[in-house]
């Protein structure tokens, strides 16, 4: 066996490395894959502190790799928040009534559905088997277990008390999980709203309107201007220019997810997105809440300060915010305030930084970090139910004024008929 490291960039844009062992650079880029993860640059151990380059992934050797690659791996999916909560408090569960380690983690492995968490949970029950540290053995698979799982996993193991930190983490996840699904609740509704309206709207325009023209050409009725005009939004509609339209903006869509996936793209819209009326600010009070709960449920834990705001950062869910916090770790690490250093980069809340200042000041910043979290956790819960309240209105309206200008446009033609009759 050859140890390699590969280096791939993390779902927030930073650079990560990860070492396995293998045969060659085809089973280990192999190894990867099934471990979700795609090697940017993989190197092989050579000895003495050396290492040389095996492959790239912009360079032709790397597609042995990928056509070894399983088909049914690239696709496998990793577990997501709610999955891990349930994870962790299970196993907490487990090594609180004194099941060994290695037996809690097998009786996890058989009740996991997903293939990737299955085959994670088995490697590493073995690894631990053979005297590894639990936290080093997750650490094999990042797309698995993120930063926030195995720093907690790794200050229980150091403290001796990992059904602690297992049940800390469990309740991080389930609160990180409610939050998440609140905000997808609150964008979700308007969208879904939005395309049901629309779908009703080509619907009508498509099939209903010609339908209606037919009747009145052969009346000979005058179409009203209003009439007219949907008339002819129907037979464009209809017409070969609507594909080429609907081809431009899945062409515009998908270049605007590649422009995302960039590191420039993700800071540009991120930014843009912080400036949306009504959902950037709620956006705002979710990062908030999400980094004070992280943040102090890591110190509370004794992982280290930088560590836990590294580790804050990726947990953002905006790469503005992850910036500044990677920004402020920099100067922490020269000897500046954490309260100071983040009001240094305006970009979180000002009662934040506040609270977070007479923490550091009273030496109960964890216990003061807690707090914030739980006010903007309700401030989340509270904007969500305005916001949805605001939107339902308005939302019925929109579907309403479409349909009803529809019908308009269908029955406008009638009152000259029924004139013309007369």
């Amino acid at each position: 066996m050859v140890s390699f490291t590969a280096t791939y960039t993390s779902a927030t844009g930073q650079p990560r490395t990860v070492t396995v062992k293998a045969n060659d650079a085809v089973s280990a880029r192999r190894l990867l894959r099934r471990r979700g993860i795609k090697a940017e640059e993989l190197r092989q151990d050579t000895g003495k502190g050396k290492s040389k380059t095996v492959s790239k992934s912009a360079g032709g050797s790397a597609s042995a790799g990928w056509l070894s690659m399983d088909l049914g791996e690239a696709f496998q999916k990793p577990p997501g928040v709610k999955e891990k909560a349930i994870w962790a408090s299970k196993l907490a569960a487990l090594v609180d009534a004194g099941v060994p380690i290695v037996r809690s983690l097998d009786l996890m492995a058989t009740q996991q559905k997903l293939p990737m968490f299955k085959k994670a949970l088995t490697s590493v029950g073995l690894e631990v088997n053979q005297g590894t540290a639990m936290a080093a053995a997750m650490r094999q698979w990042p797309k698995v277990f993120d930063q926030l799982t195995i720093a907690m996993v790794e200050a229980g193991e150091a403290g001796g008390v990992l059904d602690e930190s297992l049940k800390r983490l469990a309740k991080l996840l389930e609160d990180n999980a409610r939050l998440q699904n609140q905000i997808k609740g609150a964008l979700g509704y308007p969208v879904a709203v939005l395309v049901i309206a629309i779908l009703v709207f080509l619907g009508m325009t498509i099939f209903l309107i010609p339908t209606f023209a037919g009747i009145f050409e052969d009346l000979g009725a005058e179409l009203p201007i209003f009439t007219q005009l949907m008339v002819d939004l129907s037979a464009l509609l209809r017409s070969s220019a609507s594909l080429v339209f609907a081809g431009i903006l899945m062409v515009g869509a998908w270049l605007i997810g590649r422009y995302y996936n960039t590191n420039k793209g993700r800071r540009v819209l991120d930014k843009l997105i912080l400036k949306l009326p009504l959902f950037g600010d709620l956006i705002m009070k979710t990062a908030t809440a999400q980094f004070c709960r992280i943040f102090s449920s890591l110190t509370r834990a004794g992982v280290p300060i930088l560590m836990s705001m590294e580790i804050s950062s990726e947990t953002a869910g905006n790469s503005i915010i992850s910036d500044a916090i990677l920004d402020s770790r920099t100067l922490v690490q020269e000897g500046v305030l954490l309260s100071t250093a983040l009001t240094r980069q305006k970009v979180l809340p000002d009662m934040a930084l506040s609270m977070l200042s007479i923490g550091e000041e009273t030496g109960e910043m964890d216990r003061m970090l807690s707090k914030v979290a739980d006010f903007y956790e309700d401030e989340v819960s509270a904007s969500v139910k305005a916001l949805t309240s605001m939107l339902e209105p308005a939302m019925i309206v929109v579907v309403g004024g479409i349909v009803g200008s529809i019908l308009l446009a269908m029955y406008l033609p009638m009152f000259t008929v029924f004139d013309q009759i007369q």
